[in-house]
């Protein structure tokens, strides 16, 4: 095969995939409505943050945003006031894939959508937390609206989206983990949280102001068995959606590995739940490739569009 052929073979290859890709990306961000989100809509309507913020490179990668969110979620049901609320007061444990859309989604349209519609949004999840509220097994009350809780799960969502980023995609310099960190307060605090982590140093205190409250749970297992086990890639491509199911338990340890190892020694995830070192070989080169291909579909492209910017404007160079 001359070198010509072997181009256009790879060029061939790499849009079969990214068509592939775009398929399974929309499918997972489709409504319960079965009406997809046009992102490219109102027109000019500027989101909540800038294109040119670390978010909108980070949430771009919709492998590294799976791992990143299995990860948020560990350290939230590592909180015993959180997990009973999240696993009393909604659908994961019964219909998971339809609470990862709408979680999902919600992490799209915090960063990319237009902000009247992101404001409305979580105006929306505000008036859902303010009517959780119960007791912990242990009987300790809790509400979902309680600020110290809201900071706690803004703090891991903003740690997991960004540690599976740099990781397992594209190494971020600290000025930009920092960055990061104190671009995304103003919608942390719109969801109700009061202490949002400003920087990476903040973050790291945060978690060690939360650490002796962490503790071991079976509904953590239980969540990391329903992540590995949950079809969660529509059967869009015969050849995608097998793979990235026999991949998903593969993920999951991603996941586990993301998370600090006082927090997993606490949560006794030990050894077995570990990535091998082809894995993470395997999950980077994976990562590093999402983070290339330009999804036409996806939110990320679609609000680079509604603003005037090129659909590539996040994947060209720094």
């Amino acid at each position: 095969m001359s070198g010509s052929d072997t181009i256009t073979a790879q060029t061939f290859f790499r849009g079969a995939l990214a068509r592939r890709l775009d398929r399974a990306s929309r499918a997972l961000l489709e409504p319960e409505d079965g009406r997809a989100v046009d992102f490219r809509r109102p027109a000019g309507e500027a989101a909540l943050g800038q294109p040119t913020q670390v978010s909108w490179r980070i949430f771009k990668n919709p492998l590294t945003v799976f791992i990143g969110g299995m990860a948020a979620v560990i350290l939230e049901l590592a909180e015993p006031r959180v997990r009973t609320g999240v696993w009393e007061h909604t659908s994961f444990r019964k219909q998971p894939l339809r609470r990862l859309r709408r979680t999902g989604l919600a992490a799209m349209m915090t960063v990319y959508g237009p902000a009247s519609a992101a404001q409305a949004m979580i105006a929306g999840v505000s008036r859902v937390h303010a009517r959780v509220q119960g007791t912990t097994p242990d009987g300790e009350p809790y509400s979902a609206d309680d600020p110290a809780l809201l900071n706690w799960v803004q703090a891991t969502a903003a740690y997991g989206f960004l540690q599976a980023y740099h990781t397992f995609a594209a190494p971020l310099p600290q000025a930009d983990r920092d960055r990061y960190y104190r671009e995304g307060e103003t919608a942390a605090r719109l969801y109700g949280a009061t202490e949002p982590p400003g920087s990476e140093a903040e973050l790291d205190a945060a978690f060690a102001a939360m650490l002796p409250r962490l503790e071991p749970s079976p509904i953590i297992f239980e969540f990391l068995d329903i992540m590995r086990t949950t079809r969660i890639v529509p059967p869009v491509s015969r050849v995608l959606t097998p793979a990235a199911y026999l991949a998903q338990p593969m993920f999951v340890r991603a996941a586990v590995s993301l998370t600090p190892p006082q927090v997993r020694e606490r949560l006794g995830l030990g050894a077995s739940y570990g990535l091998r070192p082809f894995e993470r070989a395997l999950i980077r080169q994976g990562g590093a490739l999402a983070d290339r291909i330009v999804l036409h579909s996806s939110p990320a492209v679609q609000s680079c569009q509604r603003l005037g910017l090129p659909a590539d404007f996040l994947h060209r160079p720094r």
